[in-house]
């Protein structure tokens, strides 16, 4: 089976250029039958002032990287988000508009965990842009997953997700978070330009979940800031909570997810969750 893993960058601006062209729908008053969907190279070239020529050359992964000033108006000319405009800059030049994390230091400090512990109730953990998990706090093994039990090679957010089925039951929406991970996963990947890693983990998803591969080939982006999920919890039942995502300052390419209880009742289940936690290790020991 082939399967979609991270294509060099040329071929990845081609083809997400197709693909955000392809969502576009004409002006009503357009003339002429369609072949497929979406807009036509040279209305895209319109739109972003440039030549029809030198626009079919960015598809087929000809010419240079574009300036700045030509991806900001292709970026216009296909109405992206901030994700995709992101996406659109680290495709063309390999780098972001914002500062580019050039290596990942999964090196976790004495000072960052003892930040992480400091959340008593507010379950947080420490991600790479493969999304493997190299630190979390007492309350994110309490109410997310007990990372200590699992495997080095099963901590990671995409393998849970996908292939566990304790931790697939705890999203409340599991296809929103899925498509949310799915999404952040390509834009962390491509800040740090690539990686292959973060390639082998790709194909070996898309050959194990039939519905990683359908997120996958929706060529979605997004960025990692902040909203709200819901969890459920065996004993606790649904807890609400608050998210934020924060770049670990000295750790290049790591990220802190941070997620806050909405409401007292939230607070107070998860200090039961996590001295409940702390009596049966204080048992066992």
């Amino acid at each position: 089976m082939t399967v979609n893993t991270l294509p060099d960058p040329v071929a990845s601006l081609g083809s997400f250029l197709r693909d955000r062209r392809s969502r576009l729908q004409p002006r009503a008053d357009a003339q002429g039958r369609r072949r497929t969907p979406g807009l036509r190279r040279e209305e895209v070239a319109m739109r972003a002032n440039v030549s029809v020529a030198w626009y079919t050359w960015l598809e087929q992964g000809r010419g240079g990287p574009p300036s700045d000033e030509v991806l900001e108006r292709l970026a216009r000319a296909l109405e992206l988000d901030a994700a995709g405009r992101e996406m659109l800059f680290l495709l063309a030049q390999r780098r972001p508009p914002l500062p580019l994390y050039p290596e990942v230091s999964p090196a976790v400090t004495p000072v960052l965990q003892r930040v992480l512990d400091g959340l008593r109730t507010s379950p947080a953990i420490v991600k790479t842009p493969t999304w493997d998990v190299v630190a979390w706090n007492a309350a994110a093994a309490a109410v997310l997953t007990d990372y200590a039990a699992l495997p080095v090679r099963e901590r990671n957010v995409l393998r849970l997700l996908f292939g566990n089925k304790t931790a697939r039951g705890s999203q409340e929406n599991w296809e929103e978070s899925a498509r949310l991970a799915v999404g952040v996963f390509r834009i962390d990947v491509a800040r740090v330009g690539g990686d292959p890693e973060a390639a082998a983990l790709a194909a070996e998803l898309q050959e194990s979940s039939a519905e990683f591969r359908r997120l996958y080939a929706e060529n979605e982006v997004h960025s990692l800031w902040g909203g709200v999920k819901h969890f459920r919890h065996p004993i606790a039942g649904v807890l609400t909570l608050e998210y934020s995502a924060f770049a670990v300052s000295g750790a290049e390419g790591l990220s802190m997810v941070v997620f806050s209880p909405v409401s007292v009742a939230d607070e107070r289940a998860i200090e039961g969750l996590v001295a409940r936690r702390v009596a049966v290790e204080n048992t066992a020991a």
